[in-house]
């Protein structure tokens, strides 16, 4: 049975929302996901193998059809990792407007 992607996302909204910031989601070796505070950040890793993070994406138009299977296994057997860099992502985002 096919996941809808608003579903995952909400699933994993929860999961990453109950961690520390700096935690991300290792979705696959070549993806990760993690909370900014407001919603969740896809992004790919870069491809040189260091595990730092690359430019993000948006599954639900780019790759859901494709990496369903895998991403949703990822619910079964969650895997984390800390990632220093996302602090100071995460601390020099401009703060949320929700009137905006």
């Amino acid at each position: 049975m096919t996941m809808p992607f608003s579903e995952f996302d909400a699933e994993l909204a929860k999961l990453l929302r109950d961690h520390i910031p700096g935690i991300s989601a290792e979705l696959t070796d070549f993806a990760v996901a993690y909370w900014d505070g407001h919603q969740v950040v896809y992004c790919f890793l870069r491809d040189d193998g260091d595990g730092k993070l690359d430019e993000e994406f948006d599954p639900a138009h780019y790759v859901w059809a494709e990496w369903h299977d895998e991403f949703v296994a990822w619910l079964a057997d969650p895997q984390y990792s800390a990632r220093p860099e996302l602090i100071g992502w995460i601390d020099d985002a401009p703060p949320f407007d929700a009137g905006a």
